[in-house]
This record gives structure tokens, sequence and C-alpha cells, in this order.
């Protein structure tokens, strides 16, 4: 199964337990397969380079290593999304379009608000991991 996963269910997999934590040990046994893009990918490395000052026990590094090894990286850039209420969450859509991937992982309102546009759904980390695993 294909997913794209909003910069906070990625992060917060990496710092946190939970829902968003579960979905990175599926990715991690290849249960599913994480779609991103460069401008995703970006902001997840800015993201958790901020966040990892907070925490200094937790490397990103490595696990930006090994999204960027394993993980599906598509061209998002001919795909020009205007959407969301915030224009930052639409390189999900734009990625998702652009790879014909029907989920999103997310728990951003103004994500979640668009869902099914194009027949992409939006769904919250807790109901993704009940409904599939």
């Amino acid at each position: 199964m294909k997913v794209i996963l909003d910069t906070n269910v990625f992060i917060s997999g990496i710092f946190f337990s939970g829902p968003p934590h579960q979905i990175l040990k599926a990715w991690r046994d290849k249960k599913i397969q994480i779609l991103i893009s460069p401008e995703i990918l970006d902001e997840y490395q800015r993201v958790g380079e901020s966040l990892a000052t907070k925490y200094p026990g937790i490397e990103i590094h490595p696990f930006i290593e090994l999204l960027t090894a394993r993980a599906e990286l598509i061209s998002s850039k001919n795909f020009h999304v205007y959407i969301c209420e915030d224009p930052d969450d639409d390189k999900f859509l734009a990625c998702a379009i652009a790879s014909r991937t029907k989920l999103i992982i997310s728990g951003d309102k103004h994500l979640l608000n668009v869902s099914g546009y194009q027949g992409i759904k939006v769904t919250r980390p807790r109901q993704f991991i009940d409904a599939y695993f």
C-alpha cells in the first residue's frame, strides 16, 4: 500500500510513540510504501532538524537517510495544486496526484478538510492504524 505522510505524522513517528510511530514501524517492516516529493523531503528535514534541537537524544539524519533510500521519490513539479487553506499543504496533494496515490495520512485540519479532492482520501493516523493494522 502506497501512502503519503504529512510532515507532522512522519516527525511525530520519529520523536514520539503512538499511531505515527506505528505507521513508521509498518514502513520499516515493508507493510506500506511511503511516497515523497523533493519538497516534502525538504520539509521533513527542516522540521526534524528544528525539533532535534529540543530533543538532543534523537538523531534525525539516519531517518532521513533511510527515507531517501527506501521511499519512492515522486516529481510533482508539473502538478500545481492550489486547494488547501494553508498553501504549504498543497505539496502533499500534488505528490498524491503525480503518483496517483489515493491516501494521505495527516492530522492537519487543512488537509483533512480537502479529503476527497480528486479521489484522494486524507485520514488521521489512528484511523489508518485501526483500518489497516
